[in-house]
């Protein structure tokens, strides 16, 4: 299972990368492994002001609808479009095609909050 070191990650298994005061968020290869085979994903709007460890969108499988988790709170900046029309690109590539949004932080120390990737690959 691929759980890359440079990241961090919520116990909801969502992986965040940060670079400067702007968060990438996606969910884990261990999560896209257990939901099966993405049909779609609901994003919330370019705008949104996001609170951590509230849901902001869902991912749907062909067995099963989740909740998406905020990794910290912020303003949702941009959206994956691509997955509109590849939402399978999170199966295949949850940690590059497959992101979901993008976040500036309005929190920056809810970032220390979040687990290593030694961390998650423990509680998994």
């Amino acid at each position: 299972m691929n759980v890359p070191q440079s990241l961090k990650y919520t116990k909801e298994h969502e992986w965040v990368r940060e670079d400067g005061g702007i968060v990438t968020v996606g969910i884990t290869d261990h999560a896209q492994g257990e939901l099966g085979d993405i049909i779609f994903v609901e994003f919330p709007e370019i705008g949104q002001e996001i609170e951590r460890d509230e849901p902001f969108g869902t991912i749907e499988a062909v067995k099963t609808v989740a909740d998406l988790f905020a990794p910290i709170s912020g303003t949702v900046t941009e959206i994956n479009e691509k997955l509109d029309d590849s939402p399978e690109s999170v199966n295949q590539d949850p940690y590059g095609d497959g992101w979901m949004v993008k976040v500036s932080v309005s929190e920056a120390d809810e970032l220390d909050n979040l687990m290593s990737s030694d961390q998650y690959r423990e509680m998994i």
